[in-house]
């Protein structure tokens, strides 16, 4: 058994990779193969180091308990931290190699094991652990719609801190995940699975994400959002319209066939390119008048890093904060605690830092509280 402060890292090498070349996961061998065939990047590794970084004053303090290569070991510094590599990883890596580094973990009595990957890397460490051991999400997937993740990397580093100096208690957190398949097809198909036991952070942590139940008041409003909308879009201007169905309503104002939980892009009020990924977005925007238009995400809050990877830090880069526009109907906002953005780019999340304009109305805009 271990002595001391403990920490469990588990990487996911291949979580969130689907996301930025709009894939909307990569769950199964065709998926992955896919969004390699597509060009997609690694992220995962990224995602951790942030982590890690994050943990730096405590290398010394606490013994970090990871697998071999791309599961853990990558993400470490070469130097200063307490590191003990488990014989697991290594090579090709998939959901058996997660549950049975979270199963050797407990055995170990690790005091906290993190995780870094999306929902159905949090399924894995619950089928392998249970609410035995607390853990807790370093957001790296593309959908995260359970309640399990830290908002950011960065927030993951502050809670494990607090947690392994007993300073927060724990909770129970939702772990749940959709059917990549129907995801794919615009279908939202979603279920609880279970639980995991987190430290109990509110305001660093996400929610599980909540669909709003559609009203006959919320689906006037998202009408007459779309109508301000396209009735002030510019000619020569490129909109990149994200998911989700606030947002949406934009393509029925139209009348184009865009995509439910995609990134479309509309030029003179045509389709240019349904379901783009992050490459076509630049293409599109490339020496352009361009704006972006997305929505939080239900209790969630994020308008950037879940489920919309195509609009990056890249993207965001390129037009700046003044070209982003942010849609709400007032009954999906009231649920929502705080805006959020993720964008792996700790510059650009700053952007929205303090508070961020929300149309909710035709031409009526109010000031929603977002912390990032």
């Amino acid at each position: 058994m271990l002595q001391g402060r403990s920490l469990g890292i588990i990487v996911n090498p291949v979580a969130g990779m689907g996301g930025a070349v709009g894939l909307k996961g990569t769950d199964g061998a065709d998926a992955l193969a896919e969004a390699f065939r597509r060009g997609a990047k690694p992220c995962a590794r990224d995602r951790a180091r942030a982590f890690v970084s994050g943990l730096s004053a405590l290398r010394a303090a606490v013994t970090f308990v990871t697998c071999r290569g791309a599961m853990g070991e990558d993400a470490l510094p070469d130097g200063g931290y307490r590191t003990m590599v488990l014989g697991i990883g290594g090579g090709e890596t998939g959901a058996g190699e997660t549950r049975e580094a979270a199963r050797a973990m407990e055995a170990m009595g690790v005091q906290l094991i993190a995780f870094c990957g999306g929902d159905g890397t949090a399924r894995d460490v619950m089928d392998a652990v249970g609410e035995r051991v607390p853990a807790l999400g370093i957001p790296a997937g593309v959908k995260m719609h359970s309640g399990v993740f830290a908002a950011t990397p960065e927030a993951a580093a502050g809670i494990a801190m607090r947690f392994l100096w007993d300073e927060l208690p724990l909770r129970r957190g939702e772990v749940a995940d959709v059917d990549e398949e129907a995801f794919r097809e615009g279908r939202v198909s979603s279920r609880l699975y279970g639980y995991l036991s987190v430290p109990n952070e509110p305001s660093w942590m996400q929610g599980m994400k909540v669909a709003t139940p559609p009203t006959a008041e919320s689906e006037w409003s998202r009408q007459a959002i779309a109508k301000w909308v396209v009735e002030n879009m510019h000619r020569g201007t490129v909109y990149l319209l994200g998911p989700g169905s606030t947002v949406k309503a934009i393509n029925e104002a139209l009348g184009i066939d865009g995509s439910l939980l995609g990134v479309d892009v509309v030029l003179n009020g045509k389709l240019v390119r349904k379901d783009a990924t992050e490459g076509e977005a630049m293409a599109a925007i490339a020496g352009r008048e361009a704006r972006i238009i997305v929505s939080p995400i239900g209790k969630q809050g994020f308008i950037f890093g879940r489920g919309n990877q195509q609009i990056s830090g890249r993207v965001l880069r390129a037009l700046g904060k003044g070209a982003v526009t942010v849609l709400s109907t007032r009954e999906k906002l009231e649920g929502i605690d705080a805006i959020r953005a993720d964008t792996g780019d700790r510059a650009v999340n700053g952007w929205f830092k303090g508070g961020v304009r929300v149309l909710v109305d035709y031409n009526t805009f109010i000031m929603k509280r977002s912390e990032c």
